[in-house]
């Protein structure tokens, strides 16, 4: 397959958006597809305000329309709402092609923390960009409940992987020598979308630990001086961080699905969140974490789960799965792909 991905949202981007996209793309080619990225490190860019590690690419329909033409794909998935994604969807509309869309984050959810806008005019206008999408790919099955309650069609889910060659128990840790144990972890970006002070606040014995960076960052130090802020952490440094930790926290109440707590689980730690759509799905029933409101109740329960189990549990999920259904949703669009390419996957 000849497949066109258009997002804003890429490498050195430090999200579970751009790492999940990157995986996919990376699983897509591993197994013959040619993948052309239409990505912001493509064009003139600018600062997101209040956000300058975001940079929004400052493009139209004609300059991604001229990448669609040469490229000639067989599918045109959009990813993400922004600059990129709302120039490939015009040019995509001006030519009749069939496309795909993905929801990756609640977006009304975080502007309404930021500046205050309703809900009901955030979610107006996703449902605006959405309408015309063969198919809206969402992470959990409780996500695209909800987008098919506020009225987008056509949603399918599209769930995550996790690398449990990098993300595994066995393995370099941080040096936490100087940390009092348990040490509860969490990782991602330090924003007021995150609900981080519902972690940092709680009263837990040992450590807390932010790995990560963000607008927030600097006003959290100082408001929560007894936590440890490292700072962003990539690869195998961030890995030895969820090694590190005793219980991974997930305080946000917004995330569609929280790729951060398969890393966490993959690597032995189990998870305590509260019980929202992401948690909820990614979690479920299984015995490696612990879902209450009560986040503290969350943490401290979690501190009994087993690493075993919690490596067990991630091993059901992986990146090879997510890229083939991706391409089995694809491969459902009628026109978009070339007959007999791949077949589509089990309803």
């Amino acid at each position: 397959m000849r497949i066109l991905l258009a997002t804003d949202a890429w490498a050195p981007q430090m999200n579970g958006v751009a790492r999940t996209l990157g995986k996919v793309v990376d699983e897509l080619r591993l197994a013959g597809d040619t993948v052309e990225t239409v990505t912001p490190d493509r064009f003139r860019t600018m600062p997101l305000p209040s956000y300058p590690e975001i940079p929004l690419a400052l493009v139209g329909a004609r300059g991604v329309g001229r990448i669609l033409d040469g490229f000639e794909p067989d599918a045109v998935h959009i990813a993400t709402e922004g600059p990129i994604g709302l120039a490939a969807r015009r040019a995509c509309l001006r030519r009749g092609w069939p496309f795909t869309t993905g929801f990756h984050t609640r977006f009304p959810e975080y502007v309404k923390a930021r500046i205050g806008l309703p809900l009901r005019a955030g979610y107006m206008a996703i449902r605006r960009f959405h309408a015309p999408s063969k198919a809206v790919m969402a992470p959990t099955r409780r996500v695209a409940q909800d987008l098919e309650a506020r009225g987008l069609k056509n949603v399918k889910v599209w769930t995550r992987g996790v690398d449990a060659s990098l993300f595994r128990p066995n393995g370099p840790e941080a040096d936490v020598a100087d940390m009092p144990r348990p040490i509860f972890l969490n990782v991602g970006r330090v924003a007021v979308e995150k609900n981080l002070p519902a972690f940092l606040s709680l009263e837990l014995p040992g450590t807390k630990v932010v790995v990560g960076d963000g607008p927030a960052r600097a006003q959290l130090e100082k408001r929560f001086p007894d936590a440890r802020f490292v700072g962003a952490k990539f690869g195998e440094e961030l890995a030895a961080w969820h090694r590190s930790a005793d219980v991974f926290v997930f305080p946000s109440l917004t995330d569609t699905f929280g790729l951060v707590m398969l890393e966490a689980l993959s690597s032995g730690v189990p998870v305590a969140a509260h019980p929202t759509m992401g948690p909820l799905d990614v979690l479920g029933d299984a015995p490696v974490g612990a879902l209450d409101e009560d986040l503290r109740a969350a943490a401290l329960r979690a501190l009994e789960i087993p690493q075993a189990a919690c490596v067990e549990y991630a091993a059901t999920f992986s990146w090879p799965a997510t890229a083939g259904q991706f391409r089995g949703w694809l491969a459902q669009i009628p026109g978009a792909i070339k007959s007999g390419v791949i077949a589509a996957p089990a309803a």
